[in-house]
């Protein structure tokens, strides 16, 4: 975590909080989550968790996919808070698969002092497959928030990682739009033998750099980033299904471009509202796993 301190956008940002020390217990978080193929489902073969992380149990509830473990990450403090260090490990071995979600929206704070960070490291094993798919993020007013996630995933691999970042609580007293401070994400791809893939970050510094330019934001309100990586027969499966799109009657724009070094896929969607651009990235993730896996996506629910 001491990496972050190093960060340009994070120089203004390093006060400690009159709280609690940044990094102190209960605000310094770890999850590691470990699955394996063991018969004719894959398991939650190793769970580690320090609060304010928490998974209580695998769920079996996908019936398109009934050998599917499903898993809900709960953050119980509710939200991020300054100076909150979060460290997540999800390890999966040859064979195996997992459909990881939230509980609820990442909700980051409002902050007087630091900065809130997280740590994620993701390991695919041979054949392994991996469905990602947190909800949204909303960072409230003088949020300062900065993500790192490698991703280390055999060639033979799928993994479908999903980032849904709000303007703000839109809709909060007269609004809170791109009224936070700093958001920064790094995701790196490589192979298991260290060969590096590609490395994607964005910094979004509304106070700083104007995000209602073309080329930026726009007129949109969300974005949501998706990162599908998998072997080159899979990826040109998905692309030759996924056309760009801008749909101005419902707001929302979206569309897919290949990663380098053949390791898949982006899929980008901007939209005025969280909804549809859910709706875009379900329909991304029905794709791949069709192609990939065969099953389909179970209707959406009022619940998930």
């Amino acid at each position: 975590m001491t990496a972050f301190r190093h960060l340009p956008e994070l120089t203004s940002f390093q006060d400690e909080p009159s709280q609690m020390p940044s990094g102190a217990v209960g605000k310094n978080a770890f999850l590691r989550l470990g699955f394996e193929r063991r018969g004719d489902r894959t398991v939650l073969a190793h769970l580690d968790r320090r609060a304010p992380l928490l998974v209580q149990q695998a769920l079996y509830w996908d019936e398109a996919l009934p050998d599917l473990p499903c898993v809900f990450m709960i953050t119980t403090t509710g939200s991020i808070l300054q100076g909150d260090r979060f460290n997540i490990e999800i390890d999966l071995a040859p064979d195996a698969r997992a459909h990881i979600t939230t509980q609820a929206a990442t909700k980051i704070h409002s902050m007087d002092a630091n900065y809130a960070a997280q740590t994620q490291r993701i390991v695919l094993g041979e054949n392994a497959y991996l469905e990602y798919l947190p909800d949204p993020i909303i960072p409230h007013a003088q949020a300062r928030f900065a993500a790192f996630t490698r991703m280390d995933v055999h060639p033979t691999a799928t993994a479908l990682y999903s980032e849904i970042l709000m303007g703000g609580r839109k809709h909060h007293n007269e609004g809170e739009l791109f009224q936070y401070d700093v958001l920064s994400s790094t995701v790196r791809g490589q192979r298991p033998d260290g060969t590096e893939l590609f490395t994607e970050k964005f910094v979004i510094e509304p106070r700083v750099h104007d995000v209602r330019q073309v080329g930026v934001m726009g007129a949109y309100d969300v974005f949501a980033n998706v990162l599908l990586l998998t072997p080159r027969h899979h990826a040109d499966a998905v692309f030759s299904q996924v056309p760009a799109i801008v749909n101005r009657e419902e707001q929302w724009a979206a569309g897919a471009s290949r990663l380098p070094n053949d390791a898949g896929l982006v899929f980008k969607v901007l939209g005025q509202e969280s909804e549809p651009v859910q709706a875009r990235v379900r329909e991304f993730w029905s794709i791949v796993r069709r192609t990939v896996t065969g099953a389909s996506v179970q209707p959406k629910s009022a619940w998930r």
